[in-house]
């Protein structure tokens, strides 16, 4: 498969594996064209604990997705999340030597590599660098520094930080099975990408991707993240609870949770009663409705309390960080009956469940379009922008190697100096040849911190034993 209109997304769960085959369409929405999915083993709370099994889930995948879409995989987009996700605020400057000179990317370029040489906790790395807005001697909020003059350029960024050993396990993982790994992208943007529109974005909005094993949390507000974390509980700590408080067996509790299950336990009324059959001929056991949700409330009530302890620690209740938008609830967990009113009752805030069918084509299976699958179409969707954008600076680039007037002055058969040759233009026409020369410098392609490091990453699994 080296067809770039087509991108593959590998969503590790906890407690699934989903590779998903996608392509946009003649009007710019995504199609999927197949979708496979395994029962996720040697996955803990998004981190990997045995290779092997974690390899053979991969391969399981991938392979319905290739029978699915009839196409042959070769290289995927994979999600990192986990308990060793987190993120931290931090604020940086350089002192540039010619405030003369506008700033380039060149000034940003080294604003980010000083944020990515920050001390970190042993066994961790900076995953991401996500600025936040920019002040120029002094002045604030701004977003493009870029063209600007002044001295000293400062800004706040967003510092994703993860432990190196997880990520290259999840990427030895991804090798062995027999792909190629063309890009790694942090899950709750993923799933942010996937069921929010930009007005939520702008008007300030709170994600909650409820997994298997984890709860991811990403914050925006004026269209930029501002603050991501990963509580270690998630749909499998509801099914413990179950599984414990009524003495069944896991496959049991997970259907129970499944069918009956409910946020809510003023819902069901006392003798509503599901019986379940019982182990090697003993006898069936009898389960109260009520009881199941209210050994489901407590537990999904203190994952929220979890969240919105997060989003209080952003600075939810400051006026100008207030999230317009309120909550949007994806993922598996979020299929739980009653779960949006339970979120409203604690939070207060407006909520939602996100459907990942915002960018959707308008056939697809309603099946794909469940929560559940919010991270890998989120995932595909990524894959396909950046190919997208890597196609157009390979067009940009090469319409920049057509001479510029400049250079078919300078190559006249007349053998005139360079600077002879400067000296017949104007001085507004030198002038419009040097805002053309910086209009046109943006448009090549610079690699951000991001991509640099994923980079360093591939090389470390080529070379790796």
């Amino acid at each position: 498969m080296k067809d770039k209109d087509i991108a593959v997304g590998l969503d590790i769960g906890t407690t699934k594996i989903v590779a998903m085959v996608g392509r946009n369409n003649e009007y710019g929405k995504m199609e999927i064209l197949g979708i496979g999915k395994s029962k996720s083993l040697g996955v803990h709370r998004g981190v990997v604990n045995n290779i092997t099994q974690t390899i053979q889930s991969i391969q399981q995948a991938v392979q319905e997705a290739e029978a699915n879409s009839g196409m042959d995989i070769t290289e995927v987009v994979v999600g990192i999340a986990g308990q060793h996700i987190r993120s931290l605020q931090h604020s940086d400057y350089i002192t540039r030597a010619n405030s003369d000179e506008v700033i380039s990317e060149k000034d940003i370029d080294m604003l980010c590599n000083q944020v990515h040489k920050l001390v970190m906790l042993p066994g961790e790395e900076i995953i991401h660098v996500l600025p936040q807005e920019y002040k120029v001697d002094g002045q604030a909020e701004i977003t493009e520094p870029i063209g600007m003059y002044g001295g000293r350029l400062e800004a706040n960024f967003h510092v994703v930080v993860g432990q190196i050993s997880s990520i290259r396990n999840i990427g030895r993982c991804v090798k062995s099975a027999g792909l190629d790994l063309s890009g790694v992208t942090l899950e709750p943007l993923a799933s942010a990408n996937a069921v929010l529109s930009q007005e939520e974005k702008e008007a300030g909005v709170a994600l909650i991707d409820i997994g298997g094993g984890t709860t991811d949390l990403a914050i925006f507000k004026d269209g930029i993240i501002r603050h991501t974390a990963v509580i270690p509980f998630g749909g499998n700590v509801i099914t413990e609870d179950i599984k414990e408080g009524c003495s069944i067996i896991e496959k049991q509790a997970e259907l129970l949770k499944v069918k009956f299950g409910s946020a809510w336990p003023g819902e069901n009324k006392d003798n509503e009663i599901v019986s379940i059959p019982g182990l090697r001929g003993r006898e069936p056991k009898e389960i109260t409705l009520k009881n199941l949700s209210k050994i489901i409330h407590f537990r999904v009530v203190e994952i929220i309390e979890q969240v919105f302890l997060e989003i209080k620690n952003y600075g939810h209740e400051e006026q100008k960080k207030k999230l317009i938008a309120g909550i949007v609830i994806t993922g598996g967990g979020a299929q739980l009956k009653h779960l949006k009113q339970l979120v409203e009752y604690i939070t207060g805030m407006d909520t939602r469940i996100g459907y990942p069918n915002e960018h959707l084509a308008g056939d697809s299976d309603p099946e794909t379009t469940s929560p559940m699958y919010a991270t890998a179409v989120g995932l595909v969707l990524n894959s396909l922008e950046k190919n997208q954008k890597r196609a157009e600076e390979v067009l940009i680039e090469e319409e920049e190697e057509v001479p510029t007037r400049e250079q078919a002055l300078t190559e006249e058969p007349l053998g005139a100096p360079q600077q002879e040759v400067n000296q017949e233009l104007t001085e507004d026409e030198q002038e419009e040849e040097i805002e053309q020369e910086q209009t046109k410098k943006p448009k090549r392609h610079r690699k951000n911190i991001f991509e640099k490091w994923f980079d360093d990453f591939k090389d470390f699994l080529d070379n790796a034993e």
